[in-house]
């Protein structure tokens, strides 16, 4: 999926609500590509880094889902390697 790092995405829940995310980084593991996201206005989790992971739905539209904790916990630590490499 084509997102640039500081981009804002909206994305929409299963109960039809938006939520607005900033894009960290784009991050591929183990060939699978995940979207690194922090929520944009909820400042009482301003820290929390949200991961979803870049998929197909029915009809071959990209769509980001949620992932499983263990899923979570490699991801994370992909990317914080990432970034301590960066600086």
């Amino acid at each position: 999926m084509t997102m640039t790092s500081e981009e804002v995405i909206t994305l929409i829940d299963e109960e039809g609500v938006e939520h607005d995310f900033t894009v960290l980084d784009i991050l591929e593991v183990d060939g699978t590509e995940y979207a690194i996201l922090i929520p944009v206005d909820d400042e009482e989790q301003e820290d929390e880094v949200v991961i979803f992971k870049f998929t197909e739905d029915d009809e071959g539209n990209e769509i980001l889902v949620e992932i499983e904790d263990d899923e979570w916990e490699k991801v994370a630590d992909a990317w914080q390697e990432k970034v301590g490499r960066e600086h």
